[in-house]
């Protein structure tokens, strides 16, 4: 089994770290489709493992047998369980307890299956995540850092499920959704690094002090996007609220200082990421995910412009969210080729 483990390593961590992608693209597609709330509890959803599917489920009902812990809608209020019980034929307020984490009282079987399938993914994550770092051990005696930052992500796995549950608890208070987002880029960062320390294969890549530099500053200024994108995307929230989900072309309208910021930072963005592409080739440093760095930055400018002015073509939204995570790995394990490539000289 050690070299099963062994041999195999790098095939579980890369697949561990598709699955925390998977993550990010399916709390993507929760917050295109405002489906935040769709398990108002958590780690259960309304109170089951495998959440209704119609409101009927959610209602009192006369002869029905409830579970301990299990939720219904009741006047407009989240109501619990208290213990497990059938009803009589008028409703006891003896065996129900207010749900007191939120007010948050709607169903809406799209959203909360849209939510279910993201904590779904999420667990299967975690438990790829947690067999990567027990594969870890193979390191043990060579790389230690490699069984470190196995179990640092293990933890980050745990603290962002954590953090998930605060986000609902909060009904997705805007600074909690943006910790939330940083937090899955620090578990990729983990992740990536395992990667990075053990691989095999030799580099051509030159080394080059401006060039790591430069490398350091676009990750940063990637962050700060990020950053600066969750709190658009909070405006645009909140105008879904006011105008409706039909309303696009007002999803927009009298933008806050941070699009313009956003908007304005993804100039900056481009022009150091060129002057990297250009610095790469003139002198000849073999750094190929530069080529990769530009295509991101390309489509997520397209997709961002597209929202802005074609009033949000379906998916573009997820897409955006997405590019930028990819684009941050992409940019990460750059910069861990231009230390290889230091150490190599």
């Amino acid at each position: 089994m050690h070299v099963w483990f062994k041999k195999n390593f790098r095939t579980i961590t890369k697949t561990t770290l598709i699955l925390v992608y998977m993550v990010i693209v399916a709390g993507a597609l929760v917050r295109m489709t405002g489906s935040g709330m769709g398990c108002p509890d958590w780690p259960k959803c309304f109170g089951y493992y495998i959440p209704p599917t119609e409101e009927s489920q959610l209602l009192w009902h006369p002869q029905k047998t409830f579970k301990k812990g299990q939720v219904i809608i009741h006047e407009e209020a989240l109501m619990v369980a208290k213990t497990d019980f059938t009803t009589s034929n008028a409703y006891n307020t003896d065996n129900w307890a207010a749900y007191t984490k939120h007010d948050y009282a709607i169903f809406n079987p799209k959203h909360t299956w849209i939510e279910y399938i993201n904590r779904l993914v999420g667990a299967l994550a975690g438990m790829a995540t947690f067999f990567m770092a027990i594969a870890s051990f193979t390191y043990r005696k060579e790389k230690r850092a490699v069984v470190l930052l196995s179990w640092l992500a293990v933890f980050g796995m745990g603290f962002q499920a954590w953090l998930g549950a605060t986000v609902v608890y909060s009904v997705l208070a805007p600074v909690k959704i943006t910790v939330h987002m940083v937090m899955a880029l620090v578990i990729v960062a983990l992740i990536l690094y395992i990667l990075h320390l053990t691989r095999t294969r030799k580099a051509s890549f030159k080394a080059d002090r401006l060039f790591t530099n430069l490398i350091r500053l676009t990750l940063i200024l990637t962050l700060v996007q990020v950053v600066l994108g969750t709190q658009v995307r909070q405006f645009v929230d909140e105008q879904v609220k006011v105008v409706g989900d039909t309303a696009k072309a007002l999803w927009l309208y009298n933008p806050g200082l941070d699009f313009y910021l956003h908007r304005s930072f993804s100039i900056l963005v481009l022009a150091v990421n060129l002057f990297i592409y250009i610095l790469n080739r003139n002198r000849q440093l073999h750094f190929t995910r530069v080529n990769w760095v530009i295509l991101l930055i390309g489509l997520e400018i397209v997709s961002g412009i597209a929202m802005a002015y074609l009033d949000f073509p379906f998916g573009t939204q997820a897409l955006h969210l997405v590019l930028a995570s990819v684009l941050f790995g992409v940019q990460y394990y750059l910069l861990l080729d231009t230390r290889h490539a230091a150490k190599t000289l």
